[in-house]
């Protein structure tokens, strides 16, 4: 029996713990740490889910306590599970864990990765942000006017009750509601039930991968972060960012995916440097050159953007691009840019509560305001951090309508976004001559 710990992020740590641990005899997973999404740590992993081996559930613990644990519970084996990270952090990592006499562990795509009876397409990326939703949103579409039933699985974004988020199932709004959806998970989930698409989402993907299975001829995994997919997937499409080029290679997993896909595509190409383009390309051909490459942007669309003009602007861009994601910007400043704002109101002198911890933990934001929603505590003080604000306007660059999830007294816009392909090839072409689907009879 060899004692393992697994670091996560309540997502990739779960779906490597039901793959690769729960119904074996010689290995005991004794604890689980976790990072980057606030109110984790303290809970368990439910015995509901963790098996017939752990009547009494597995333990979540802050991961700043990893070395304490690992001399606590003699353990001999970590699995590093989590994504969106810098080689140089997940190396410093490596040195924690082996300092404390533990072996350093990475699951590869062969353990992890579960074999689908339908076809499935995978959407991921080398950095949180890089477009990915709107990936799948056009891919979407795309098969929709095909003559598919497509059923798209979102990477996990368990934060809630694990029991009751065993398998997720979104075909309309209210569904949102009835899961206790957090901002995040609205934010991915918003935009597919609104072009008519049943999205998939849990805990235990064997058990949603079978649902989605029944309702659909073509399955799309919805990436996170930049992790990899949790199916196998029979095309690859990696989307990657040109105002962070190089980070494509320097970041876990995304180098990963980079190497790994057979299309890549190259978004934001209309707002990048060129240099930067420069680079990524010169990165494609190194690292993946038989990949096909599609250009593409994700052109703001602003229903008011005159009401923006000569104003101060609070910007609200989406929560996980600033903060693990490292933006600097995002579709909210071109759009205050683009139409004239006056000024960016910098937001952290007026935070509160969880907002004003999120600020400290990722002071490199700037003054900006992430869609942070992780739980009912924090979206409340995100709507009195937005109410104390002294701006003339807010702009709303979440995927999600805050406004119908917060009250915001002052004006409102919201910007929106989907991709577009430049020239050939486009996502249409790939699909057709690189994915033939018979059509079931």
């Amino acid at each position: 029996m060899r004692n393992v710990l697994i670091m996560g992020a309540a997502g990739r740590d779960f779906h490597n713990f039901n793959t690769a641990f729960r119904n074996r005899k010689d290995i005991r997973v004794v604890a689980f740490t976790a990072t980057q999404i606030p109110d984790i740590e303290g809970r368990k992993y439910p015995k509901e889910l963790a098996g017939q081996f752990y009547p009494d559930g597995i333990d979540i613990y802050p991961e700043s306590e990893l070395a304490s644990l690992i001399d606590k519970f003699s353990v001999q084996d970590v699995y590093f599970s989590y994504s969106d990270v810098s080689s140089n952090y997940v190396m410093q990592k490596v040195s924690d864990v082996m300092k404390a006499g533990a072996n350093f562990n990475l699951l590869g795509p062969c353990q992890t990765m579960l074999k689908s009876s339908k076809p499935v397409i995978s959407v991921c990326a080398t950095r949180t942000g890089c477009g990915k939703s709107q990936t799948t949103r056009r891919l979407s579409l795309i098969l929709k006017d095909m003559g598919y039933r497509v059923a798209i699985v979102r990477h996990p974004m368990p934060y809630g009750d694990l029991t009751a988020q065993v398998v997720q199932s979104f075909k309309q709004l209210s569904d949102l509601k009835r899961y206790h959806c957090t901002i995040e998970e609205m934010e991915e989930y918003e935009p597919h039930i609104q072009n008519g698409m049943v999205v998939f989402a849990g805990v235990d993907y064997e058990a949603i991968l079978v649902a989605a299975e029944k309702t659909s001829q073509v399955i799309i995994w919805d990436g996170g972060n930049n992790d990899l997919p949790f199916f196998k997937p029979d095309l690859e499409i990696v989307v990657v960012d040109p105002h962070r080029a190089g980070q494509e290679v320097d970041y876990y997993p995304g180098i990963v995916n980079f190497k790994r896909a057979q299309v890549i595509v190259i978004n934001k190409i209309d707002t990048a440097d060129f240099q930067n383009l420069v680079t990524l390309r010169a990165n494609i051909k190194i690292h993946n050159p038989e990949a096909i490459v599609i250009d593409a942007a994700s052109p703001i669309r602003v229903k008011d953007g005159n009401s923006i003009r000569g104003k101060r602007v609070l910007v609200i861009e989406d929560g996980p691009t600033l903060t693990h994601g490292e933006m600097k910007y995002g579709a909210g400043v071109v759009a205050s840019r683009k139409y004239g704002a006056k000024e960016l109101v910098d937001p952290r002198k007026y935070a509160v509560g969880t907002i004003l911890e999120t600020f400290k933990k990722y002071p490199q934001t700037g003054p900006l305001l992430p869609a942070m929603g992780y739980g009912e505590k924090q979206i409340s003080d995100l709507e009195a951090t937005i109410d104390r604000v002294e701006c003339d306007i807010v702009v709303i660059a979440s995927p999600v309508n805050l406004n119908n999830v917060i009250n915001i007294k002052k004006p409102t816009v919201r910007v929106t976004y989907e991709l577009e392909e430049i020239g050939p090839p486009t996502l249409e072409d790939v699909i057709k001559k690189q994915f033939e689907i018979k059509k079931e009879r």
